[in-house]
């Protein structure tokens, strides 16, 4: 079976599938978003385009959120496409744009629509993320972006703020853009933001797919100075704005914030607690970060001898758990982990825990 085939099974019984695979977060949204989704339906307000500014409001949450009075944005389908302005905006043909292996391989995809090449520095290793020692050693004359998932996207390793620091100051000596994902911000307490040190040339990737659960609704932002923002939107093709219902829906998660947001954190400890004794219990499996500073991380099972994509099959169409094999996320070591997403309720997060060590038993003996 393929990845693509896990998928459609798994979207087929999302009632009955413990849905561990894409970081998405299956927790109970807070009831102010349900409602400000209904509301934006019955009164029909999607016969409209909606403002191409977005919705009143949403823009300055987003900036009261990060703290940045004077920021501009796009509003995008997802954090994701907010990307690909920022890569087909300051990119050309023959360009390098520094990133890492694992991470988020969609968005090297986006870096080689341009004609650039992502260089993929290996951080599969302590202290899990790319260190400006790492950074420096990488660049060339050709460097022309830094990219950095903050947390990281398999890892749930997180940046300290001296390591941000280190690659914003790094980004500015070499004249480089910066973007910042910080889609995973939410569930890290200790984030700082790169335009804390290098305001001038750091473009935030900014996304409501993940802490308030809005991933299928499709919203999120490329935040950064005006002028900045202006050279992006000559590539931003959503001329008659974003999705109007998905638009109220972010608007009432950030202004109910800091009523759902304590839970999730909550919640995710626990499952991660959960996880990491139950991944004690297969010999040879382990936690390279820990405790994850997202709603994800890897399990290593290269020790075990099983293949990570025989796991996620045999775990999803035998228990109904989806986790994802490695190869999607790592060229060099996709063969080794499988990631793991917790944003789960804690009966999901212990049907993981039942299931997966009677999978690894089978597929070790």
């Amino acid at each position: 079976m393929t990845s693509k085939d896990n998928f459609e099974f798994a979207h087929e019984h999302r009632h009955e599938v413990a849905w561990m695979s894409q970081n998405t977060n299956t927790l109970p949204v807070h009831p102010s978003i349900l409602e400000a989704i209904r509301t934006s339906a019955d009164e029909r307000e999607f016969n409209l385009y909606p403002r191409k500014a977005g919705i009143s409001g949403l823009a300055e949450a987003i900036r009261e959120d990060l703290g940045l009075d004077d920021a501009d944005m796009i509003l995008t389908n997802g954090g994701i496409e907010g990307e690909y302005i920022a890569t087909r905006a300051l990119l050309k043909a023959g360009d390098e744009a520094l990133s890492t292996d694992p991470a988020f391989l969609p968005i090297h995809d986006q870096v080689a629509m341009t004609g650039a090449h992502a260089i993929e520095v290996d951080i599969y290793r302590k202290p899990y993320v790319l260190t400006p020692d790492l950074a420096l050693e990488s660049i060339t004359p050709a460097t022309k972006m830094l990219l950095a998932i903050d947390p990281n996207n398999p890892l749930g390793s997180g940046y300290s703020p001296s390591q941000i620091k280190g690659l914003a100051d790094i980004a500015k000596d070499h004249g480089l853009w910066l973007i910042d994902d910080i889609t995973y911000r939410d569930f890290n307490a200790d984030h700082v933001l790169a335009t804390d040190f290098y305001p001038e040339r750091t473009l935030l990737s900014y996304s409501f797919s993940k802490a308030p659960g809005l991933a299928g609704l499709r919203i999120g932002a490329i935040i950064g100075p005006a002028d900045a923002i202006r050279t992006l939107r000559r590539f931003d093709t959503n001329v008659l704005g974003v999705n109007v219902l998905a638009q109220r829906a972010a608007l009432a998660a950030l202004r109910s914030k800091k009523e759902w947001l304590p839970e999730i954190r909550r919640i995710c400890r626990k499952n991660q607690e959960t996880i990491r004794h139950t991944v004690a219990k297969v010999n040879g499996a382990a936690l390279p970060v820990f405790p994850s500073k997202a709603n994800m991380f890897v399990i290593d099972l290269a020790p075990t001898g099983v293949n990570p994509e025989v796991v996620e099959e045999r775990l999803l169409f035998d228990h109904l758990v989806h986790t994802r094999a490695g190869s999607y996320l790592s060229k060099k070591h996709g063969g080794k982990f499988l990631r793991v997403s917790f944003t789960v309720s804690e009966d999901d997060c212990r049907r993981f825990a039942d299931s997966f060590p009677i999978v690894m038993e089978k597929l070790a003996g």
